[in-house]
């Protein structure tokens, strides 16, 4: 039975395996400091170890519900929320005449790329998270009143 376990800042796909009267931990994949585990993953781990049946999609359902967004006190939200600070920050100081200054244009023409990209992804986000409905109005009224108690 395969399942993901965390070491340190990092996350790993492991598998238990019996050899010898002894169970023993196969490593089938590091998935980094975020456990997700990719089309690419899938591919690796296959090729590397073609013996080992792995049920993916119930090991992607089993991560997406280890995510707790609910309580903003856990590690996930807490670094989700650094991570979006620190890129609205990055993103703030960003100048178009920075991109006119380097010295390769391919380097203006991805950043340009993904920044459509990152908004694009908001986008679908906001939408997901319900911004027409009240769902996320609702959120950011209570965030209001919050801040106005404290």
């Amino acid at each position: 039975m395969a399942f993901v376990r965390r070491k340190g800042n990092s996350y790993y796909l492991v598998h238990n395996v019996r050899r010898g009267g002894k169970v023993k931990q196969l490593h089938l994949a590091r998935l980094g400091e975020r456990a997700k585990i990719t089309d690419t993953v899938v591919r690796e781990v296959s090729k590397k170890h073609p013996f080992v049946d792995l049920n993916w999609r119930a090991l992607r359902d089993h991560l997406n519900q280890q995510i707790n967004l609910a309580d903003p006190n856990s590690r996930e939200v807490q670094k989700l929320i650094a991570t979006l600070r620190a890129l609205h920050l990055d993103l703030a100081d960003l100048f178009p005449p920075a991109l006119q200054i380097s010295e390769s244009p391919a380097v203006a023409k991805e950043l340009l790329v993904h920044l459509r990209l990152l908004q694009s992804t908001i986008q679908v986000k906001l939408e997901q998270f319900g911004l027409g409905n009240g769902r996320l109005g609702a959120a950011s009224l209570h965030t209001r009143d919050a801040r106005r108690r404290s």
